[in-house]
């Protein structure tokens, strides 16, 4: 009698292994950070009761200081890496019981002049001020941030320079600020919406483009159409004119065009907004319909609009069937 040969893994099965690992491995951190180091450190540590990023940029922290710690003259937030640190001012108060509280607002971003966080992991600690003394605390995180409901959501990434930071904590509960670099990207700046045409402003992110020029696609079609360096919009943005001369649609029904970014490099990337913090950019982005008459052309309804996901797409309608 032959034996059968034991299945091999699949694709699925092998890549099933590692999250399970991930998620064993996750569940013995929680394990010691609850059950070990969170109580042994509660009394000599600065308990954090919110920590959050609120627009992308900007560390938000309300903590209270142990009974030992007093009432100090001053605070400060230390964010260090390495031999990286830098000093935020804080606010420390008498709370309504007697307490001490702590507030206080770092920004992130040596380009909006904030502090000058890299890729990586950024310890967060207190630094307190009582006369000539002077004292640090660690900002224990008890429950990590919680995403919110609503039509508005946390913002995972900087609306000026696109790069991400999130609240985390290390394996002992002290709070920390995870950063990472900026994920490649059109963003759409501006829309010129006028009975001439339709313009587009936008800036790319987190790449350098070589020589780039746009494609407007719909069904099966494909314009290009070249880009330029837009000098009223500031350093690094684009401007592109919608050729709508070309995307009359063949017929009755609208067509919808995409709108993407190519290079000679190979690159192929799809203009829209990313660096917001609403659930429903089609809905809050809303642009209004008009009716243009491009050069030798029959007149087009045009409405450009956000998509679920953020994608740019320009809607032409005939004027006909418009109506």
């Amino acid at each position: 009698m032959t034996s059968r040969p034991k299945p091999s893994a699949g694709p699925t099965g092998g890549a099933a292994r590692p999250r399970r690992a991930r998620a064993r491995l996750g569940a013995l951190r929680d394990r010691l950070m609850l059950g070990l180091f969170i109580p042994l450190r509660r009394r000599r540590a600065a308990r954090l009761h919110y920590a959050a990023i609120l627009d992308g940029q900007t560390v938000n922290l309300h903590a209270g200081l142990p009974p030992s710690a007093g009432l100090p003259d001053r605070a400060e937030i230390l964010v260090r890496r390495g031999r990286r640190r830098h000093a935020v001012e804080a606010r420390v108060y008498e709370g309504p019981a007697g307490e001490a509280l702590v507030d206080a607002a770092v920004l992130l971003g040596a380009e909006v002049g904030g502090v000058p966080v890299t890729t990586g992991r950024w310890r967060l600690r207190l630094r307190l001020y009582t006369g000539r003394r002077k004292r640090s605390l660690s900002l224990l995180l008890l429950e990590p941030p919680v995403p919110y409901e609503g039509p508005t959501k946390p913002m995972m990434a900087s609306p000026v320079t696109g790069e991400r930071h999130r609240i985390g904590r290390s394996v002992r509960g002290s709070a920390r600020v995870v950063s990472a670099g900026v994920r490649p990207a059109v963003e759409v700046t501006k829309v010129h919406l006028t009975h001439a045409g339709v313009t587009l402003d936008f800036r790319v992110l987190g790449v350098t483009t070589d020589r780039p020029w746009a494609e407007f696609v719909a069904s099966g079609r494909r314009f290009e159409q070249p880009v330029t360096a837009d000098a009223s919009g500031g350093s690094g943005v684009f401007r592109v004119d919608v050729p709508l001369d070309r995307m009359t649609p063949r017929g009755a029904r609208p067509e919808h065009w995409d709108v993407e970014l190519h290079d000679h490099g190979g690159r192929s990337l799809r203009l829209g907004r990313r660096l917001h913090d609403v659930r429903n950019p089609l809905r809050v982005f809303a642009m209004r319909s008009i009716a243009i008459t491009p050069q030798g052309r029959p007149p087009l309804i045009v409405q450009p609009r956000y998509t679920p996901a953020g994608n740019l797409r320009v809607t032409c309608t005939r004027m006909s069937e418009a109506g």
